[in-house]
């Protein structure tokens, strides 16, 4: 892809604002560890909700959804999207309590819930897990795209594609060093709507170039032709919901998708219960207001409006890739080739900043998440207790610079997006429900989860390299979730029943901080009678169904109206509004008043 001098122009001022937000907010984000990696608990839900969905728009995401489309049709992204379920579960059970705990990362959880040297343990293993190898893993596949989409773009050797990289991320860890959160949350804000806005563009240009909507459809249809010729199947590639006889998802996995594996496996930025960078901003949220409305648009954009862009392209590259060699064998690159093909020359300089802005805004809060465990959860608790505020900041930026170095040396290493991702899949499976039941059953203990991760990790590793099970494959994944889950959750039950339960003191304190629904709490909710006992499980519940019921019909009803179903498209938006209403009011009658400001 030629660039132009205006190009060059428009790609060193984006890299020029985003160093100015860094130099801005330095003085404010560097003044305590708190205003560091959680901004002073005093950003407001719209900040820290976009800041969510700009992270989890990473420079690789599109492509992965080009993959999904060009293998197995719209209904691919059921991989994702049935993690609607587990997003309003933390939306409307988890949000207020994460915020009440005022604890400044999610493992720190482990000390105010359990006791003894069990909780240092698992607050001390879990930081140093997550902030190493599952971060370093993420930030390595992360980098691997990028370098991927500037070999194509920009037609250069992969070394210099790395060299451009390296670039690009001691820029945002410099961002990161110097302004903290602060300068993460409002980079994220304006890559956020540079991203979109390029996105929306080349979908625009792209179903033009086809035809038009007509053309897609029709150019589609011949697909659907050729591939269910002599099978006698009727799939559409252009279908919303999957053929439950096809290969890539049979009846089971989709049940394991829609029934077990939102609530059952762990994978960051869609725990069960919340947790990572998703628990980061609700931290920093002013109040538990905050917090509920800044998943709750997360949640929306994530799931029901930022799809359609990449769908779109990736549409488009199916028709006009469909007899090239090279598209079957690698789908993603099929988005990069439309926007070489499609975008308008007056435009590239600006995809290309946005592709920077999808990359930053993922790496950064990696960068400032990583670091916030490896110094407050490790540093800081385990080796030095009593420093002061500015040595802790100084150690967060330094460290910060550190897991940038070792980032690059993975992603050096790392060879397939697609194994890491099917490797965190693996180690994740089997814990989601220990993390979603330890807010509301009392007699959940440390062993409970120490339990619940070893026998996650060691069964699934079992099947995948013992028994050859592998997550790319559909049934084994099904069968792989099944098993792992089942094992699991047996041997953490036991664990907890075979071990004794936390003191009353550790107990105690934890309900009259977090003041989870009293209904499991029931031994220790008698003892502490100056806390008026929370029975708000049906109420929450009511909202999380309609919440889901929301997601789904926005998302669909505005895929229809795309394709031009306005009829249908009409009455899912409907049902859509009517969901919203109730939850509004919900919230408002009674959901707000129970909320500490």
């Amino acid at each position: 892809m030629q660039l132009t001098l205006l190009d060059w122009i428009i790609i060193v001022a984006y890299f020029a604002f985003n160093l100015a937000i860094g130099f801005y907010y330095r003085k404010k984000a560097t003044s305590s560890v708190n205003d560091y990696f959680i901004s002073g608990r005093n950003v407001t839900w719209w900040l820290a909700g976009t800041s969510m969905v700009a992270t989890t728009f990473a420079a690789d995401t599109p492509l992965a959804v080009t993959g999904l489309v060009a293998r197995n049709g719209i209904a691919g992204n059921w991989i994702w999207w049935s993690m609607v379920f587990s997003g309003m579960l933390t939306v409307f059970f988890y949000a207020k309590l994460w915020r009440r705990a005022g604890i400044l990362t999610d493992v720190e959880f482990a000390e105010i819930r359990y006791s003894g040297k069990p909780a240092a343990f698992l607050r001390g293993f879990r930081a140093l897990y997550l902030g190493l190898p599952i971060n370093l893993i993420i930030m390595g596949w992360v980098n691997l795209a990028m370098i991927n989409i500037l070999t194509l773009v920009l037609g250069v050797e992969k070394i210099y594609a790395i060299a451009i990289l390296i670039g690009i991320m001691v820029l945002t860890a410099s961002i990161s060093t110097l302004s903290g959160l602060w300068g993460v949350l409002v980079m994220d804000l304006f890559q956020f709507v540079l991203k979109m806005g390029m996105v929306i563009a080349l979908a625009v240009f792209a179903v033009e170039a086809v035809g038009g909507m007509s053309g897609l459809k029709e150019g589609l249809l011949q697909i659907d032709q050729a591939r269910n010729a002599g099978t006698g199947a009727t799939g559409s590639v252009m279908s919303f919901t999957p053929d439950l006889n096809s290969l890539w998802m049979p009846m089971l996995t989709f049940f394991v998708y829609i029934a077990v594996n939102w609530w059952a496996t762990w994978y960051p930025g869609a725990e069960p219960g919340g947790g990572g960078y998703i628990a980061q901003r609700i931290f920093s949220a002013k109040n538990e207001k905050h917090s509920i409305l800044a998943t709750l648009w997360f949640n929306i954009a994530h799931y029901a409006i930022r799809p359609w862009p990449w769908i779109l392209v990736a549409l488009v590259a199916m028709v006009r890739f469909q007899n090239d060699p090279a598209f079957a064998q690698d789908p993603e690159s099929g988005y990069i080739r439309i926007m070489m093909l499609d975008l308008p020359v007056s435009l590239r300089g600006l995809m290309i900043a946005a592709f920077a802005a999808a990359y930053m805004s993922t790496i950064g809060t990696q960068f400032n998440w990583g670091a916030s465990y490896l110094v407050s959860d490790v540093y800081r608790r385990f080796i030095k207790k009593n420093e002061t505020e500015k040595h802790y900041v100084t150690v967060s930026q330094l460290t910060t610079v550190v897991l940038m170095i070792c980032s690059a040396i993975v992603s050096f290493y790392m060879e397939s997006i697609a194994q890491a991702w099917q490797f965190l899949m693996a180690l994740g499976a089997g814990t989601g429900l220990v993390y979603i039941l330890r807010w509301f059953w009392w007699r959940i203990n440390a062993w409970s989860e120490v339990s619940a991760m070893l026998s996650a990790f060691i069964i699934s590793l079992v099947l995948e390299f013992g028994f050859g099970m592998t997550s790319s494959n559909a049934f084994d994944f099904a069968y792989l979730v099944l098993i792992t889950t089942g094992v699991t959750t047996v041997v953490w039950l036991a664990v907890t029943y075979l071990t004794k339960p936390e003191p009353d003191e550790i107990l105690i304190s934890f309900y009259r901080t977090v003041r989870p629904s009293a209904r499991m709490w029931g031994p220790i909710a008698a003892k502490v009678q100056d806390v008026v006992p929370q029975h708000d499980d049906l109420f929450n519940l009511s909202n999380w169904a309609f919440g889901c019921l929301m997601i789904y019909m926005t998302l669909f009803g505005l895929g229809k109206m795309i394709f031009g179903e306005y009829l249908l498209g009409s009455v899912f938006l409907f049902v859509a509004v009517i969901s919203f209403w109730v939850i509004y009011r919900n919230l408002s009658k009674r959901g707000w008043e129970s909320l500490s400001s």
